[in-house]
């Protein structure tokens, strides 16, 4: 019997470990995947990039892109409703950065990027979410047959359950996925109109393991909040790999927890303290991103997420989302560091 920690490998790419940061807008940026890293992530994604925006030449969409100082392999997520158009910007996230895999989002639910024709878009129309599929991997495998030092660039793809309750879609998209040759299927179990409220449905991604038949590694998402929820995601779905997004939140030492757990059945709590630190070591690569000014703006958000779970947590929230400064943080944490 296969661990429930273990070694994810698809099309080239060889992960040590089956624990991954999701892509998560305005988070999962480099200086918080370092963190995850540091903790025992296997593997994280971007933020979600902007096919359209990387193509009309914008500044913002390079930063979003660049890997943590710690970062060896990871993954760039593109969204976009053209397939033309994220083609076209996969080329270019091979020509400008050395990430290891470019994931393609189906499944955001937020207003803006569905009036793209993205996200959750794709899980609504499969023959575009094909189209997309199709083009990035034609794309990046005439990239590296040029390239041949890039080495081969796997292609994934995150959807949803479906586009609401009376529309689950997720074996037509899996069926697309398939059929356009993606590497990788990472499903949240829930539907577009869901958003992020209610339960996840683990029987959907029992459903999808057994209808991949093993063709493609799948992995889960959704409620995977703690070593505990992780452990029965993939007892009880089969996925290859759990993607942790607001359960990393403000807790990067949720991976080594869990990897702890799956191996070990046992984990060392994590302190106050600990995650408070982990805060100044992502302050301290913010700092180096944006200047001091911008750090401290980004990372009150951050610290907020931090802080949750501290006796008078709310008192110090209240401190920190009026944070300027690195001094102002000392200051507020200053019995933690």
């Amino acid at each position: 019997m296969k661990n429930l920690y273990h070694p994810v490998a698809f099309a080239g790419l060889t992960l040590e470990g089956n624990l991954f940061l999701a892509p998560i807008a305005g988070y999962s940026d480099r200086a918080f995947r370092s963190i995850c890293i540091e903790n025992g992530a296997s593997y994280c994604t971007t933020e979600m990039v902007s096919a359209e925006a990387l193509t009309r030449g914008s500044g913002k969409t390079q930063e979003l892109m660049t890997a943590a100082p710690n970062e060896k392999i990871y993954a760039i997520q593109l969204f976009g409703g053209k397939g033309e158009t994220v083609a076209k910007a996969a080329e270019m996230v091979l020509e400008t950065t050395n990430c290891t895999s470019i994931d393609i989002n189906g499944g955001c639910p937020v207003p803006k990027i569905l009036k793209s024709g993205a996200g959750s878009c794709l899980t609504k129309d499969p023959h575009l979410l094909y189209e997309i599929v199709s083009r990035v991997k034609k794309a990046v495998l005439d990239y590296c047959s040029v390239h041949p030092k890039r080495g081969p660039v796997p292609v994934t793809i995150k959807i949803r359950s479906g586009w609401d309750a009376n529309h689950i879609t997720w074996k037509d998209c899996a069926q697309a996925a398939l059929d356009a040759g993606a590497d990788a299927i990472t499903i949240h179990a829930r539907t577009r109109a869901q958003g992020y409220e209610g339960k996840a449905d683990w029987t959907i991604q029992r459903q999808l393991v057994d209808f991949i038949q093993g063709r493609i590694p799948v992995f889960g998402s959704g409620d995977a909040n703690s070593p505990e929820s992780a452990k029965a995601m993939l007892e009880e779905t089969g996925v290859d790999g759990v993607m942790f997004a607001r359960g990393a939140m403000g807790d990067p030492f949720i991976f080594k927890r869990t990897k702890d757990f799956l191996l070990n059945g046992t984990y060392q709590a994590t302190s106050c303290q600990e995650r408070i630190q982990a805060g100044f070591k992502e302050l301290e690569i913010q700092v180096a991103d944006r200047g001091e000014k911008g750090a401290c703006l980004e990372m009150r958000k951050k610290f907020c997420a931090y802080s949750t779970g501290i006796r008078g947590g709310g008192v110090l929230r209240k401190q920190i989302v009026s944070a300027d400064t690195i001094e102002d943080y000392r200051k507020i944490f200053a019995e933690f560091i």
